[in-house]
């Protein structure tokens, strides 16, 4: 296990990798907010088909957000379950637990926008003229934020810690952090399946959190969930 001595103020003390990302995204933030337009066009994650797709918007995207309370809880969450990762795991490999779990959820999020197309592509061979409208919305709509990879790190905590107890601030109800995990996982394949166009990415969710275990799985497998790399 890694220990961060606290030898200049409170940033310091902040484990540096998890230290690095919030600062990233808050910057990141900044230049979106001088000009969305062009942020959101260059580095936002669209579907691969889309005008507007690069293939550097599979790793971009996860630094961008739709605004400020969006920004604030996914860092608040990085912060608090990011650096006990980090200390427990060392900063190289908490860093490709990160990326594998953000990248594992646009995987997902961008297989069941495939699913949506393939169903939107049969409806316009038959003339529906709302799926095509459907369709050209799918491909112009941007992915943004890092709530991917947050999840697989709520994910990464509960499997290495499943007894400890969080509270949520509001509602302020304490449960052990593997009932949380389930109950947020649950929530986000029920609102994904039965809320597709709520605006809110369920299925990355999802896969962040699938990928967080099945590497975790792997790295038990391999004997190596607490070595450093």
């Amino acid at each position: 296990m890694t220990y961060y001595q606290n030898r200049g103020g409170f940033l310091s003390s902040w484990p540096p990798v998890t230290k690095s990302i919030i600062i990233i995204n808050v910057l990141v933030m900044i230049m979106t907010s001088l000009n969305e337009e062009f942020m959101t066009s260059t580095f936002a994650l669209f579907y691969p088909t889309s005008q507007y797709f690069r293939p550097w918007q599979v790793i971009t995207h996860m630094f961008m957000h739709g605004g400020f309370w969006h920004l604030f809880f996914n860092m608040y969450t990085l912060f608090i379950f990011g650096s006990v990762l980090e200390r427990v795991w060392g900063g190289k490999k908490f860093l490709l637990f990160y990326f594998v779990t953000g990248l594992g959820a646009a995987a997902l999020h961008t297989g069941v926008q495939w699913i949506e197309a393939q169903h939107y592509i049969s409806q316009i061979a038959e003339g529906n003229a709302m799926a095509a409208k459907a369709y050209a919305i799918l491909k112009v709509t941007p992915t943004v934020g890092a709530s991917g990879a947050i999840y697989g790190l709520l994910i990464g905590y509960a499997l290495l810690f499943p007894d400890s107890v969080l509270t949520l601030i509001f509602p302020p109800i304490s449960l052990k952090a593997k009932w949380f995990v389930l109950i947020f996982a649950a929530i986000e394949l029920l609102t994904g399946v039965f809320s597709l166009n709520d605006g809110v990415a369920h299925f990355a969710h999802l896969g962040g959190m699938l990928f967080g275990w099945l590497l975790i799985l792997y790295w038990k497998k391999k004997h190596k969930l607490y070595q450093h790399e």
